[in-house]
């Protein structure tokens, strides 16, 4: 099992390596298919791009010393990392909290020496198992779910209803070296899944 994982790990990795290298082609079909499966607009998911790239910039110019990690769906932004102080903390919230279309902000920075590398390593390795067992299991939308990891904490955001995140997070929750979970889901009426439209 942890061999097939990391196999998947790696072509993930080498398949970001040649979008990079297509980014005209490759890269605008890869973005057409992300929102082809997505229940976000395909407006949210350009907008989600823009606050990411937008309050990680901002963030990182003025906030040396910090491990500042940006994550938006569907104009929700999850802020993990450390920061140096609480009063850090709190200023790099308002930051992203004053990025255009920003409509809320969970702020999970912790006031803590920056993360090592091997527990960066440890992070991606988790958010590699927990999205291939969500892909294997059932009861939810996989590609409607969004998996960020940091420090042993898994993170989950999406567009989902009450019984789809609950499926989704016991996935996670089950999953080797998860300490914790957290679910930052957007709750949609209970509707079958079939008749929810990707984009919708």
């Amino acid at each position: 099992m942890k061999n097939r994982l990391f196999a998947l790990l790696l072509a993930s990795s080498a398949a970001a390596s040649l979008s990079a290298c297509f980014p005209l082609v490759a890269g605008g079909v890869a973005a057409g298919a992300l929102v082809a499966s997505d229940r976000r607009t395909s407006g949210a998911y350009v907008e989600d791009q823009a606050i990411e790239l937008k309050s990680l910039r901002q963030s990182s110019e003025r906030f040396a010393g910090a491990r500042i990690s940006i994550t938006s769906y569907n104009r929700a932004v999850l802020i993990s990392g450390e920061a140096l102080s609480e009063a850090q903390r709190q200023e790099i919230e308002m930051v992203v909290r004053g990025t255009p279309n920003v409509q809320r902000v969970y702020n999970h920075l912790v006031v803590a020496p920056v993360a090592t590398l091997a527990q960066k390593n440890n992070d991606l390795w988790i958010t590699t198992k927990v999205r291939t067992r969500l892909l294997e299991g059932k009861g939810y939308p996989p590609q409607a779910i969004k998996v960020v990891t940091d420090r042993g904490v898994v993170y989950l955001l999406g567009l989902v209803t009450a019984s789809e995140g609950a499926a989704a997070a016991d996935v996670a929750s089950r999953t080797s070296g998860v300490q914790q979970v957290v679910t930052l889901f957007e709750t949609l009426a209970e509707t079958p899944a079939a008749s929810i439209q990707p984009g919708n």
